[in-house]
């Protein structure tokens, strides 16, 4: 039961933010604020859900070489979309998503092996706020040029994939050293970092100059709480 709502929060936030994005209508000073507090959502859940655990069930320095791996392969990434696709695409929160979703999401089905029921819902609600609003922000953007069908088959694919890691997580991973699962998860983070300094906050601010910073702080408040409702 926690495997599946877990999976389909995954995969309903991505759907339903680009949704959002491709045929609703976003005001640019709504869509900043929603960011920002998904960015600060996501300030809590990379240093609690991610960093914290692996420097305790691991070492200091694996940690680290995971946090640098993950930052140095988005900015590699993301700095392919610029040259190759453009800056303004969307792409920067696709890749986003994508390079920590898939190795958090692997980590995530570990997690969720023996999860009761308030740690089930504090994750899912985690995941929730942090993924839609920047679907909703990538699928905008990404649908000039393409056919709106398109770029929703494009974020339906994503969410599978993501959907996919969590699962494997939770079958495959079972039993794996404390090392490989600090990898995972600290790679994770540092794309976190990495999209957070280069595509989240940036539009956030730009979008919504005036309430990015208090969004931010709505987005870590909400993140603790949900925390605390999962006992963490």
């Amino acid at each position: 039961m926690a495997m599946a709502i877990t999976v389909l929060t995954v995969s309903g936030a991505l759907l339903v933010g680009a949704a959002w994005g491709i045929f609703g209508r976003l005001r640019e000073g709504l869509e900043g604020f929603l960011i920002a507090m998904a960015g600060g959502a996501l300030l809590v859940s990379l240093v609690t859900e991610l960093v914290e655990p692996s420097i305790e069930e691991s070492a200091l320095p694996v940690a680290l070489a995971g946090l640098a791996a993950g930052a140095a392969v988005f900015a590699l990434v993301d700095y392919w979309i610029d040259e190759k696709i453009g800056a303004d695409s969307g792409g920067g929160l696709l890749a986003a998503i994508t390079l920590d979703g898939v190795p958090e999401n692997l980590a995530l089905g570990v997690a969720l092996i023996g999860a009761g029921a308030p740690e089930v819902a504090a994750l899912a609600g985690s995941i929730f706020l942090s993924n839609l609003p920047e679907a909703a922000g990538g699928a905008r953007e990404m649908k000039e040029g393409r056919s709106k069908a398109a770029v929703f088959g494009l974020w339906a694919a994503t969410a599978a994939l993501l959907s996919a890691a969590a699962i494997a997580g939770n079958l495959l991973l079972e039993g794996s050293s404390p090392h490989v699962l600090a990898v995972i998860r600290c790679f994770a983070a540092g794309a976190v970092v990495a999209s957070l300094a280069t595509e989240v906050f940036p539009k956030a601010y730009k979008d919504d100059r005036n309430w990015a910073g208090v969004a931010t702080a709505v987005g870590v408040v909400l993140a603790f709480g949900l925390g605390s409702l999962g006992g963490g």
